[in-house]
């Protein structure tokens, strides 16, 4: 496997404006009165600093293609396995904001699940010129096919649980609010015959966002100040989970086949 250890330490800056509009599809997606915003969410940041790459620069899996800023992987499937957020201040409907992204680790590993390769992205994110957060994005790129996780059902007790069980239509509706063109969310021949999967892939930033959401609904008084993630199995279309939240702000996705993300709310 080829090493990519010189990707590290590479940079670049986007720009963006916080507009209302990715907002507004954002509250209808999760099933609530849109209204008129004038703060953007947790997690809402990434509506933001759109992946522009032209048409012609797009690779089969509906990814650009690889190389530029991310290491050029030729491992097919790449999904965003977890990350780890700091919030130090709302984003503002209005406000211009600036992300900084620098790949901060590469890492190759081979197991029982063949080879992977780990990039982590770190993002410091502004507004108006004033920091308002701090991320760290986990990104895996892995073979196609291999065997499926193993099943192990969940059995803790959550205080708070409610189903989660999003459709081909709105796995659309949240890669077009994010503009990711990765067919594995909304074609499914490519999704089974390509990748090997038996069903439409959920997001992983929208079971997250789910979570979060979740949570502050249980507990709409805090303020959400950090927030982490990790993905542990894929969630398929068709199939109903379960968002759990404790009052500790442990956070957990669910399905019957076993734990699909966890997640922590650190909240003031």
């Amino acid at each position: 496997m080829a090493d990519f250890r010189d990707w590290i330490g590479r940079s670049e800056t986007a720009r963006d404006v916080v507009t209302a509009a990715p907002l507004t599809g954002l509250a209808a997606l999760f099933d609530r009165e849109p209204g008129m915003p004038e703060l953007a969410t947790p997690l809402a940041h990434w509506l933001y600093f759109f992946p522009v790459a032209k048409q012609s620069e797009i690779g089969a899996d509906g990814h650009p293609k690889r190389g530029g800023f991310l290491p050029p992987v030729e491992l097919p499937r790449r999904m965003w396995a977890g990350g780890r957020l700091t919030f130090h201040a709302p984003l503002r409907v209005g406000a211009e904001i600036e992300r900084v992204s620098t790949i901060k680790e590469v890492k190759a590993k081979s197991g029982t699940s063949g080879e992977m390769v780990f990039v982590t992205v770190a993002h410091e994110i502004s507004a108006d010129g004033a920091a308002t957060i701090s991320e760290e994005q986990d990104i895996v790129y892995r073979a196609a096919g291999g065997a499926a996780p193993a099943t192990e059902p969940d059995q803790r007790v959550a205080a708070y649980v409610r189903s989660f069980a999003p459709d081909e239509v709105a796995l659309f509706r949240f890669s077009a609010l994010t503009f990711n063109g990765h067919r594995i969310h909304y074609d499914r021949p490519y999704a089974a015959g390509v990748e090997g999967y038996p069903g439409l892939v959920v997001q992983g930033p929208f079971i997250a966002m789910a979570l979060l959401n979740h949570f502050v609904a249980s507990a709409p008084k805090a303020r959400v100040r950090a927030f982490s993630f990790r993905a542990q199995r894929p969630l398929f279309d068709g199939v109903t989970a379960e968002l759990c939240a404790n009052p500790d702000g442990e956070l957990w996705c669910r399905s019957e086949s076993g734990v699909v993300m966890s997640a922590r709310a650190e909240a003031a």
